[in-house]
C-alpha cells in the first residue's frame, strides 16, 4: 500500500464514521443479500439485470465497508486537551481576516470532515494548509483558485 497522509477524526467525527459501518454492515448488507437472494431466484443468471445490478451495489457496499474499518483503524483522533493552542493545529478554531473584509472563524479538521459552508476546513485545502503551525498576529498567503489570499490571524482557540 502506498504511503498515505495521516487522517485526522474530531471525536464527533469518529461516532459519525462508526455508526455509517454499523449501518452499512448491518441493515445494507441484510437488504443487499435480500436482493440478490431475490434476483438468483428468478433463473438464467446470464441475462438477470437485476442480479448484475445487486452484484456491482454488493462490491461498492464492500468497498465502503473495507474503507471506513481502515480509516477508523488508522486515524489520528483529535482531542481538546482544553489548553491553549500557541500555534495553529488540526482541532483548533482559527479566526482570520483577509483584508478588509470580516473576520472569519474556521474549524480545522481531517479531509473527511471538512465541509467548509459549516466553516470546517481541512488541513489539505489551501487556507488550512497555509494556516497550520502559525501563530496569532502571522500574515499567511493561501494559493486559492481565485488567486493569493492574504489571510491574518486574529485567534487560535
Amino acid at each position: 500500500m502506498s504511503t498515505q497522509e495521516e487522517t485526522y477524526l474530531t471525536p464527533e467525527g469518529q461516532k459519525k464514521l462508526k455508526a455509517e459501518l454499523k449501518d452499512l454492515v448491518g441493515p445494507q448488507r441484510v437488504e443487499l443479500a435480500e436482493r440478490l437472494r431475490s434476483a438468483i431466484q428468478m433463473g438464467d443468471l446470464s441475462e438477470n439485470a437485476d442480479y448484475h445490478k445487486a452484484k456491482e451495489d454488493q462490491a461498492f457496499l464492500e468497498g465502503q465497508i473495507q474503507e471506513l474499518k481502515y480509516i477508523l483503524s488508522n486515524a489520528v483522533i483529535i482531542e481538546d486537551d482544553g489548553k491553549p493552542k500557541n500555534v495553529v493545529s488540526v482541532g483548533a478554531s482559527v479566526t482570520i481576516q483577509e483584508e478588509d473584509y470580516p473576520a472569519e472563524t474556521y474549524y480545522l479538521v481531517g479531509a473527511k470532515e471538512a465541509d467548509p459552508r459549516n466553516g470546517k476546513i481541512s488541513n489539505a485545502s489551501p487556507i488550512g494548509s497555509a494556516l497550520l503551525n502559525h501563530r496569532v498576529g502571522d500574515v499567511v498567503e493561501a494559493d486559492a483558485p481565485g488567486g493569493t489570499l492574504k489571510l491574518k490571524i486574529l485567534k487560535i482557540e
